[in-house]
């Protein structure tokens, strides 16, 4: 093996090691009881409350109402990660295929607006957001929750270079066989789309699975708060002198990141694909 081959896995070794150590971390704290964290801190080693934490954050009720339990917060964050992914996705196939196919006055334009809007953070526009979905009746709704954040400049980009490299031919094929615009991009965009569509899936379920900013901002009926929304809520709830919970947020975080995992992995291939796959 050459040196520079051995420093590549090196390299890519060490950036394993980085991304992994925290989760292994997180999962071995998660064992352990609060009392022991909260003298020790991080632990390194298993303890013996996995299955009593897990089972805690899972299906005891907790919260300022005590209502809640972790498979609703599971819920509401896979509502939120679909809505997202499926909405963009969408609302981007769409727009592409306008800017790309229908020879509109200043067609270019339109898109590099779009495009600019990626300069404008959830951040910069939460207020005028939030002030839009309040009037509208909105407020702790799954549509307040996901409508709002569906537009994508991302996605739009993505979709409108994929669409820029389909052969014209298939279009004047399309128009000799009188398909229409909509039997177009439905019979022959849509599919030839797929791998792109997984990539865009998973790049905007993950977005949307950790969401924090807007749910927390836009939901106050712990009915639909989301996982990640959930671990700060655990070590909000406090009763006199009582010990954070930092084994049950810790068990909480280790669940959150196994749904995005899931995702990733089984649609490994069809993201790479989608991002790097030139001919169509």
């Amino acid at each position: 093996m050459r040196k520079t081959q051995i420093w590549d896995h090196v390299i890519l070794l060490a950036g394993v090691f980085f991304m992994v150590t925290p989760v292994v971390l997180a999962f071995l704290t998660s064992t352990h009881d609060a009392i022991t964290i909260y003298k020790e801190g991080i632990q390194f080693a298993p303890g013996g409350k996995f299955l009593e934490n897990y089972e805690t954050v899972l299906f005891q009720a907790g919260g300022f109402t005590k209502e809640v339990d972790g498979f609703v917060m599971l819920k509401n964050s896979l509502i939120l990660g679909l809505g997202f992914a499926i909405g963009k996705i969408i609302i981007s196939m769409l727009a592409a295929y306008a800017i790309v196919y229908f020879r509109f006055p200043m067609a270019t334009l339109c898109f590099w607006v779009i495009f600019a809007t990626l300069l404008l953070p959830l951040e910069v526009r939460i207020l005028p957001s939030y002030e839009i979905v309040q009037k509208l009746g909105m407020v702790n709704t799954y549509s307040g929750l996901i409508v709002p954040l569906i537009a994508s400049a991302t996605g739009t980009f993505f979709f409108r270079q994929f669409f820029l490299s389909v052969p014209d031919e298939l279009l004047e094929a399309a128009r000799i066989d009188g398909a229409g615009p909509w039997k177009f991009f439905k019979d022959i965009l849509v599919p030839l789309s797929q791998t792109m569509i997984a990539a865009i899936f998973i790049i905007m379920f993950v977005y949307g699975w950790n969401q924090y900013l807007w749910p927390t901002l836009i939901t106050t009926d712990e009915s639909l708060f989301t996982l990640v929304r959930g671990i700060k809520q655990i070590l909000q709830v406090w009763v006199g002198a009582q010990i954070p919970a930092f084994n049950e947020a810790m068990a909480l975080a280790i669940l959150a990141i196994v749904p995005p995992v899931l995702i990733v992995v089984v649609f490994q291939s069809w993201f790479v694909k989608g991002l790097v796959e030139s001919d169509k």
